[in-house]
């Protein structure tokens, strides 16, 4: 295959994902409008549950259908490289990774409920990736031609599903604790809030140390190889050290002072907000100064009037 056809490949793969996580997302919205006026003790039918396994079946063939996607966008580069090059390649990863933790995990912590928060906020990421962020596929610049690359990289992206992860059920968190004495619907059928942020606290002290080794150890080493320096207090670095500085206050306080619940939970989205700030908006208010704009979106330099160049969005192009 040509690289143009792998490129091709790799945007109708997307369309598909976006289909098959709708399907998915309109499955288990079935599942759970037939559950709604149940309570939690009243046995779940056949129907019911052929709704919820429809749905994670859809979502299983969406995560494939995903990967495919991100095997494209690195194939249809010359040379082949990893996809990762700019923040639609990350974002389209970031999203794979959300899902693909959520089904390793769906089983182990039981999980199901969880499956349309999940799958809709993936698909609304997605959307808008789409519209906002796309750039055709270029060739790695020079200070992203590393080995450190995949390393680094796949640590964040990794460290990045899990948080995301761990923000839903902080959300949730949230939201039973308030309506504890539901005992119908979404909420009713959400395990207790003692469950929700047992499984939060988990699921944040696997991501933490993984975050730590792509931001405090093959971050510097690969800055080091690209720039000669290990760090040098570019924006985005400082704000993966302030993510880094949260989620160590939000797993120190758990462990020293018995921060449970409400506590927590807020910290724990605080740690999200400067996460996905850091990897999205550091590029918008950041990037020209940034050594970390090859993540920034595509600008693209045309011949104005008096010779002057206007940049032009991904969409205009």
């Amino acid at each position: 295959m040509s690289n143009t056809q792998w490129e091709s490949l790799s945007v109708q793969a997307v369309a598909v994902v976006g289909v098959v996580y709708f399907l998915a997302l309109l499955a288990h919205l079935a599942e759970w409008a037939v559950l709604r006026k149940l309570p939690n003790e009243a046995p779940v039918d056949a129907r019911t549950r052929t709704f919820g396994r429809f749905g994670f079946l859809l979502t299983v063939i969406g995560a494939c259908v995903h990967l495919i996607g991100l095997v494209g966008r690195g194939m249809a580069a010359d040379p082949n490289r990893v996809p990762w090059g700019n923040m639609y390649e990350f974002v389209l990863s970031g999203t794979f990774m959300v899902v693909l933790i959520f089904l390793l995990l769906r089983a182990r912590f039981h999980l199901q409920w969880l499956a349309p928060v999940v799958v809709g906020f993936v698909l609304v990421i997605l959307m808008v990736s789409q519209l906002t962020l796309y750039e055709e596929v270029v060739p790695l610049t020079e200070a992203l031609s590393s080995p450190w690359l995949v390393i680094h990289v796949v640590s964040a992206v990794i460290a990045t599903g899990a948080f995301s992860i761990g923000a839903m059920l902080s959300v949730l968190f949230l939201i039973k604790e308030r309506s504890s004495e539901r005992t119908t619907g979404f909420i009713g059928r959400m395990p207790a809030p003692e469950v929700l942020d047992r499984v939060a606290y988990r699921v944040h002290a696997f991501a933490f140390p993984v975050w730590t080794f792509a931001v405090l150890i093959t971050g510097p080493i690969w800055a080091h190889y690209a720039w000669s320096r290990y760090w040098g207090w570019d924006a985005k670095e400082v704000w993966a050290f302030i993510t880094w500085v949260v989620y160590a206050a939000y797993l120190h306080a758990r462990a020293t002072a018995g921060w449970k619940g409400r506590n927590a939970a807020i910290v724990a989205l605080v740690g999200v907000a400067t996460l996905w700030f850091n990897f999205i908006g550091i590029n918008y208010f950041f990037g020209g100064s940034s050594q970390h704009s090859y993540a920034a979106p595509a600008v693209v330099s045309v011949q104005g009037p008096a010779d002057a160049s206007v940049p032009l969005s991904p969409g205009t192009r």
